[in-house]
């Protein structure tokens, strides 16, 4: 079971994210006041108010990770909430209790979760969001900035699953690799980038054309 909790500034936008929470077998709805593994940030709109509050969820003493629900998500939001530190993004219309608990599942477990066609639309990745070259370090296979780095085969297969929205076990199983070694890599690469999480790292190597 994972712990989930809703997290929205009008207690109207999170009832029924809240009802589809309870519809899901593995997950366990939590009350503000007991720690959860995932925080679903509930918005009716993006903007700084919004992001404040992915700010703050994921600062809490507890540092849920969160997923995101808004209406809409433009291609410049969804790149902020992804480098704010989000690890799924719905927009409301989607988010029905499959959809959302498999995205708080694949959070809790170190993935990310996107709304179909999401992932082609955090591709068009902004300057802002970038790493400068001078603050990559040089990776242990001796690469050293975002255009001049490559990945290895085995980076580059893991991260294609992930893009496709395997989780980290199905992965795992794919490629015969155990589950530490698939989140070994994708920690490598997001340390090696300085990235925030896998939809980083997946959005941010497509961009650069690693994959």
């Amino acid at each position: 079971m994972v712990r989930a909790e809703v997290v929205a500034l009008d207690p109207v936008l999170g009832t029924p994210v809240a009802e589809a929470l309870r519809a899901c077998p593995e997950v366990e709805p939590t009350s503000p006041e007991e720690p959860a593994q995932v925080a679903v940030v509930v918005v009716d709109r993006m903007g700084d108010g919004a992001l404040g509050l992915v700010t703050a969820t994921l600062g809490a003493r507890h540092r849920p990770r969160v997923v995101l629900v808004a209406p809409e998500l433009s291609p410049a939001e969804a790149r902020r909430a992804v480098a704010a530190g989000v690890s799924g993004l719905l927009r409301t219309g989607e988010a029905s209790a499959a959809r959302l608990g498999g995205a708080v599942l694949a959070a809790a477990g170190g993935d990310c979760a996107m709304s179909a066609g999401m992932l082609e639309e955090l591709v068009g990745w902004g300057v802002g969001l970038r790493p400068p070259v001078s603050s990559v370090r040089e990776g242990a296979d001796g690469s050293a900035g975002p255009r001049g780095s490559v990945l290895t085969e085995r980076e580059r297969a893991v991260l294609r699953l992930v893009a496709e929205g395997h989780e980290t076990g199905e992965i795992a199983r794919r490629l015969c690799y155990s589950t530490r070694t698939v989140t070994g890599v994708v920690h490598g690469i997001t340390r090696r980038f300085r990235l925030r999480n896998r939809a980083h790292a997946v959005a941010f190597t497509l961009r650069e054309g690693l994959l």
